[in-house]
């Protein structure tokens, strides 16, 4: 075994790219921690994500703390900052996006049972306090993330990671979906 070449890489990224008909795109609900963002906009490059809202409550990717993390992921997507979650809702579904809130709630299901095999936008939020009830109210739905162990939540930037997996997951195992699909 041995790592994959630049050219290796290249090509084992442009076919999962053919694999995913679908847009993705995340939504940060109140996310203040520099570091947290910097993470959530690096995997949403990773993930092909085409567009991040922002609250004016969150810390954005001008912050010099998220860049270092972010390592400058941000140029690959359009990020936007809005009033709140109700706004970027709003925004998303005008897009085409569903919004899916990832929040241990009422009504939540876990994100596995979740479909997520269209155009989705994943909301998360605030490191302690989670979405908001405006949050919460403007979702489409909501999903949680199953845990087993005695640690009851995820940092932000993890979960929001997770969250961007299986939506990817859902695209790659769907027999029903391919990037030949109309979109």
């Amino acid at each position: 075994m041995s790592n994959l070449s630049s050219t290796e890489l290249k090509r084992l990224h442009r076919e999962w790219r053919r694999k995913t008909g679908r847009r993705l795109a995340i939504a940060l609900d109140g996310v203040q921690g520099p570091f947290n963002v910097g993470a959530i906009l690096r995997t949403a490059a990773a993930y092909r994500a085409e567009h991040v809202w922002i609250t004016a409550s969150g810390t954005g990717p001008d912050n010099p703390r998220v860049g270092k993390t972010a390592l400058g992921s941000d140029r690959y997507f359009e990020v936007e900052r809005l009033d709140d979650a109700s706004a970027i809702a709003d925004a998303a579904r005008s897009r085409g996006f569903t919004v899916i809130g990832v929040e241990l709630a009422t009504g939540s299901s876990p994100l596995h049972e979740v479909d997520l095999t269209r155009d989705i936008c994943l909301m998360v939020g605030h490191e302690e306090r989670g979405l908001t009830k405006a949050a919460l109210d403007a979702c489409d739905g909501l999903a949680f993330l199953p845990q087993l162990g005695k640690i009851g939540s995820l940092n932000v930037a993890t979960a929001a990671s997770i969250a961007m997996y299986e939506w990817g997951r859902q695209q790659w195992t769907d027999p029903t979906d391919s990037a030949s699909s109309p979109a």
